[in-house]
């Protein structure tokens, strides 16, 4: 993962923890209406995809523990992990594209609801993604691959495709980028990979008439299994943060200018709320900066953020980065990965960082957006993730009116009982995140996410523990001995 060129250490400072009393009198363990879903607390956990489910997408017993122990810390909300509403294949990623899925979902919704007492509210994120390839072996992309056009012929004056295939497998780098385009050269060095704006492409052209129905039936899906809400997928490196991008360019009233780019959106959006009725909580998560060049700026997100709220929406939640665009070059034979770059980062931070440094990075773009939705007349509540792990930290955001909910993601999972342990006013308790990144470094290899600081206490000692496929890690925290 790329790291800031300051390389600053932070030390991780929770600051001083609350005693009960103080806790039970905070904003972040107060009550909060969001639409129709009532929180205990102002505590949420975003959605991590910890690669748990089956290839096919079923929820398996990895991922009713995983969210099951996060549950028994008792937060405000939990969002299920990025979800697809596409039934095609995707990897051990959940799936809610058809209706086989909602047996195991309704599995996962009761089994958070007794592991936090009937306490924490549960929500689903769908998304929709388009396709990208691993990166290829340079002669297996010019055997196979490649498609041989008459500029090609041109460039090497040469007919024969064999032999053009041929030539250009025994060219060097430099000699490729006066042969080949800007999307062959990035298939061959990086994979090849889908946008939005390939309108030449069917499927592509189709997406604003497609997708909607896709994310309805898919948020009926999860209504019908018991959640409480839906998060719909806006941010990062998939098709709607890519339909919202200002480097969204197609022609065909869905880009251009931010009157079009935030169209589709809110075309999912109606229609999600016409499957679902006003008596379900529908929100979504999108970048309050896309954090690349000739991206999305925080303005823009402002304006988008306006925008969802007057549309309807129950709650805006705001990540930031982790693009496609500016991520590391995959090795041969995997996929990029959209959390490496600059941007990634910015979603990620870690403890080697910039003068910012990683802790509430996202505080002051997130009352920007806040305030331009209050300015547009509506309280449509603003979760506010992003390196925040303390109790002060959390509550002097919240006394600020800078955010309404608080999102803990990595801290959460360092220590999935850290909303009880603070709420009962023993926080020293509480095992601090160190923001290393260990965490998405497993992600990144598509591998059982898990936390470092679990397997400080010995897995050794409990056979019955259930482990990693290497039998190295355990799969969940451990538990909290009273």
């Amino acid at each position: 993962m790329w790291r800031p060129p300051q390389r600053i250490k932070w030390p991780v400072l929770p600051g001083a923890w609350p005693s009960a009393e103080t806790a039970a009198a905070s904003r972040l363990f107060s009550p909060l209406q969001v639409g129709p879903m009532r929180l205990e607390q102002r505590t949420w956990i975003p959605a991590m995809v910890p690669w748990r489910a089956t290839d096919d997408g079923f929820v398996t017993q990895d991922v009713l523990d995983w969210y099951g122990r996060f549950a028994e810390g008792r937060p405000g909300a939990i969002v299920i992990e990025a979800t697809g509403i596409r039934d095609v294949p995707s990897g051990p990623l959940l799936r809610i594209g058809d209706d086989r899925f909602i047996p195991g979902l309704r599995d996962l919704v009761e089994t958070v609801r007794r592991a936090s007492g009937g306490q924490t509210r549960l929500l689903i994120q769908l998304i929709d993604f388009l396709a990208i390839k691993r990166r290829p072996e340079p002669g297996k992309f010019f055997e196979r691959f490649l498609r041989v056009t008459d500029a090609h012929r041109e460039k090497l004056g040469l007919t024969d495709e064999a032999a053009i295939r041929a030539k250009l497998a025994a060219m060097p780098d430099v000699e490729l980028d006066a042969v080949l385009d800007e999307r062959d050269l990035e298939s061959l060095r990086r994979g090849a990979r889908e946008r939005v704006t390939d309108t030449h492409l069917p499927h592509i052209a189709d997406l604003p008439r497609a997708v909607p129905d896709l994310f309805a039936k898919a948020a009926a899906r999860a209504k019908t299994a018991g959640f409480d809400g839906v998060e719909l997928h806006y941010a990062h490196a998939y098709t709607m943060a890519s339909f919202l991008s200002a480097r969204n360019s197609r022609t065909d009233g869905y880009g251009g200018a931010r009157e079009n780019r935030v169209k589709l959106p809110l075309e999912v959006y109606a229609k999600v709320r016409a499957a679902v009725g006003h008596d379900y909580t529908v929100g979504c998560r999108f970048l309050s900066d896309d954090c690349i060049e000739g991206g999305n700026s925080v303005e823009d997100a402002a304006w988008f953020g306006a925008e969802f709220a007057k549309a309807g929406m129950d709650f805006l939640s705001l990540s930031r980065g982790g693009k496609f665009e500016d991520a590391k070059q995959p090795g041969i034979g995997e996929s990029a990965y959209p959390y490496t770059g600059p941007s990634g980062y910015e979603c990620m931070p870690q403890y080697i960082s910039d003068e910012q440094g990683p802790f509430g990075r996202n505080v002051l773009p997130a009352d920007t957006i806040r305030k331009a939705v209050r300015a547009a007349g509506c309280t449509t509540p603003v979760v506010v993730v992003g390196g925040m792990h303390g109790f002060e930290q959390a509550e002097a955001v919240l006394a600020a009116d800078q955010g309404d909910i608080i999102g803990f993601a990595r801290q959460a999972m360092a220590d999935p009982d850290f909303f009880l342990k603070v709420k009962l006013g023993r926080g020293g308790e509480v095992r601090v995140c160190e923001f290393t990144n260990y965490c998405e470094a497993l992600d990144q290899k598509h591998a059982v996410v898990t936390c470092k600081l679990w397997d400080r206490i010995d897995v050794k000692i409990d056979a019955s523990l259930r482990k990693t496929p290497d039998g190295k890690r355990r799969t969940t925290a451990p538990a909290w001995v009273r």
